[in-house]
């Protein structure tokens, strides 16, 4: 009776472990890639899995987006200005068998990528392209890893371009451009400024002398100030064509 019991229970044991190694549950996000003794059967799940302990091995495989940042790269851009550079990098599986089979680590493998990537695309451009054209070269380098992630069952959504470290030396030359560049603007619109006023007055002067009546009625309305401010300078102007009939009559 004794030995009967020992041998249910060892049974019991087996069928207990049998089904540990067999019974396999994977979530909604997961798949399963299986190899029968070593060759690939299939992609299964979610759900509940069956495998056939020792004969069947199942690799099992995120489909989340995963968030990766990438390491800090030194980048020399066209005009030779060297930067530090870092990203982030979005992607996710879209092949579960290709992304196991085709390629030994997609994680690493995937970052590596990012990183000659990012330094391969921006060392086509200058720095004010760096800082002003972040979306259009994120936009780039997401092109350029789909394309050859496409063979690892990876699907690149997005890359971000983080920060553009700069040495003191170049950030204090950036300073003087823009302060040189802020003079710039200011001269150029004070001549604009002075050039509509040499217009405007040039206007006034067209008018006045079509009108001679608007000339005198400047003239009383500048003695009119002048009395208002209780100054005993009285100032009659003269034309100055007059001035010079008294020169030439001198002259003969």
């Amino acid at each position: 009776m004794m030995v009967g019991y020992v041998a249910y229970l060892i049974i019991a044991v087996a069928v207990i472990i049998f089904l540990a190694a067999a019974i396999r549950i994977l979530r909604e996000y997961e798949r399963g890639v299986v190899f029968t003794l070593g060759r690939f059967t299939g992609v299964k799940g979610p759900g509940l899995i069956i495998l056939v302990p020792f004969v069947q091995q199942m690799v099992r495989v995120d489909l989340r987006v995963v968030v990766q940042d990438v390491p800090p790269q030194d980048v020399i851009s066209r005009d030779n200005v060297s930067v530090k550079v870092n990203a982030v990098l979005y992607f996710r599986i879209v092949d579960a068998e290709r992304a196991i089979i085709q390629v030994e680590d997609f994680m690493a493998a995937t970052n590596q990528l990012a990183q000659t990537t990012l330094r391969s695309v921006l060392g086509k451009h200058e720095l004010d392209e760096m800082l002003a054209e972040r979306d259009k070269l994120n936009s780039d380098i997401q092109e350029i890893l789909d394309q050859r992630t496409d063979a690892w069952g990876i699907k690149v959504s997005n890359v971000e371009i983080k920060h553009v470290d700069l040495n003191e030396s170049m950030i204090r030359a950036i300073a003087k451009q823009a302060e040189a560049e802020r003079l710039r603007r200011a001269k150029v619109i004070n001549a604009d400024g002075e050039q509509q006023a040499a217009a405007k007055l040039v206007e006034a002067g067209r008018m006045l002398a079509t009108e001679p009546q608007a000339m005198q009625l400047r003239y009383f309305e500048a003695l009119h100030d002048i009395a208002g401010e209780r100054s005993s300078t009285v100032v009659f102007p003269l034309p100055v064509e007059l001035l010079g009939q008294f020169m030439k009559a001198q002259g003969k």
